[in-house]
Formats: C-alpha cells, sequence, structure tokens
C-alpha cells in the first residue's frame, strides 16, 4: 500500500510539473504571436520557403500579396463570429510571383452566400491583401467532415480545396485578409480570433493540490497506528477500575 501512495504521489507532483512547463510554452506561443500579429506585415512566403512554413514560427504572421483573384473558383466555408453564423470566402488569388494563394476575404451572412448578391465585392484586376498568415485546417469541424463532393465545407483545409477547385501550386497556407472594407460591404474581414486558453496554472495547483492532500491523509494514517499499541487501544486510553 505505500509503495502504492508513493507511485500515485509522485504521478500527481509530475502532472502539476508537466502543467507548470505547459504554462511557460503557452505564455511564449502568447507573446510569439501577438509580437506576429502588430509586426510589420512581410512578403508572403514564395515556393522556396514552403518546406519551412509551420505553425510554430508562421502562424498568424502578418504578411501581404498581390496578385489578381479567380472570383470563379471561390469556396464558402461554415462560419460562426461576432456577426451571426454564415461563410467564410475564400477566393484563390494568382499572384505576381506566379504562385496561388486562398484568401479568406471574410465573413458573409447566409442570405449573401451567392457571389451574385454581392457583385461589387468581386473584386476584379491587380490587388494586394494584407491579413494573417494561417496554417491550413484538414479534415472538417468538430462535428463534421468536409464534403468536397457535396460543397459541405467546415475547415479551411487548403489541400482539400485546392484539389476540390482544380488548383495548382498552390500555396500550403491561407491568409485571413484585414479589416480593410471591401466594395459593397461584403465580405467582411478582420475578423480573425487570437486567442489562446491558459488554465495551466489552475490544472498544476489542483495535481500539487492533490499530491499535498495524499500526503497528509497518508501522514495522518501513519500517524495514528503509531499512538495504537498492539492490543489495539490508543495510549491514551484509561482502563476503567474494576
Amino acid at each position: 500500500m505505500g509503495v502504492f501512495v508513493l507511485a500515485v504521489f509522485l504521478l500527481l507532483l509530475a502532472l502539476g510539473t508537466w502543467q507548470m512547463q505547459r504554462r511557460v510554452w503557452k505564455l511564449q506561443l502568447i507573446h510569439a504571436v501577438a509580437t506576429r500579429v502588430h509586426g510589420e506585415a512581410t512578403p508572403a512566403p514564395d515556393p522556396g520557403a514552403w518546406p519551412a512554413v509551420t505553425a510554430e514560427h508562421d502562424a498568424y504572421r502578418k504578411v501581404f500579396v498581390s496578385g489578381v483573384f479567380d472570383n470563379s473558383r471561390e469556396t464558402l466555408v461554415m462560419a460562426l463570429t461576432d456577426l451571426g453564423s454564415g461563410f467564410w470566402v475564400l477566393t484563390p488569388m494568382k499572384t505576381d510571383a506566379g504562385y496561388t494563394v486562398l484568401i479568406n476575404r471574410g465573413f458573409t451572412p447566409d442570405d449573401k452566400r451567392d457571389a451574385e448578391s454581392r457583385p461589387s465585392g468581386l473584386l476584379q484586376g491587380r490587388t494586394t491583401v494584407t491579413g494573417l498568415l494561417r496554417v491550413s485546417e484538414p479534415g472538417g469541424g468538430f462535428l463534421h467532415k468536409n464534403d468536397p463532393l457535396g460543397h459541405h465545407w467546415y475547415s479551411r483545409d487548403v489541400t482539400a480545396i485546392g484539389h476540390a477547385q482544380g488548383l495548382t501550386t498552390l500555396a500550403p497556407y491561407f491568409i485571413d485578409a484585414d479589416s480593410q472594407p471591401n466594395p459593397g460591404g461584403w465580405p467582411v474581414g478582420g475578423l480573425t480570433v487570437v486567442s489562446f486558453p491558459n488554465s495551466h496554472l489552475i490544472y498544476a495547483l489542483t495535481w500539487y493540490g492533490m499530491a499535498a492532500l495524499l500526503a497528509w491523509a497518508s501522514l495522518t494514517l501513519v500517524w495514528s497506528r503509531r499512538r495504537r499499541p498492539a492490543n489495539g487501544k490508543s495510549f491514551d486510553d484509561r482502563a476503567e477500575p474494576a
């Protein structure tokens, strides 16, 4: 029993320490992302830099890119935003550098899902987009898988969308456009939510607290047993006279 209690105690300490390490990592991530979001915009990575693009080092980096939108290959992805439910409008851009990148131009409500309902927002000619680099979201949402054949998208899966739309030389990331207004008001950009829950300190204190409670209970049990003699009565027990 003593070995089992010791093992559980050490496990609880290890879990608490692991959460503290996770907290340090999360704070570093929050600082790094904040620096990228509020930093100067840099050119979006070109094909030569694609192998080095990672979520850890590039997600939410402010970038810009210039080119021409291919509005005929627009993809709608389910979205839930501060403006309500609707869709993200992902439009491929043929860049000046020759590659294609998906631009999340922003949010549009259900009654504006058809491109014909927002014709002034279908930008023509060369344009420059500034926004945040985002990594691909493969597979789908929490409860739904992407259905390319049915044109039902629940995540911004760059590879799958590119394949469904027949896009070539496609960047392995997409760009969330900033809040610069689009003609006609739709889509609405700049709605990227940059938030990282950081409850690791609470979790760590919980594990450490459980370890302390286990130690206290074990010591209390050992102490109470040591105060009892072999006959099962404590040293404080006094026999009544016959």
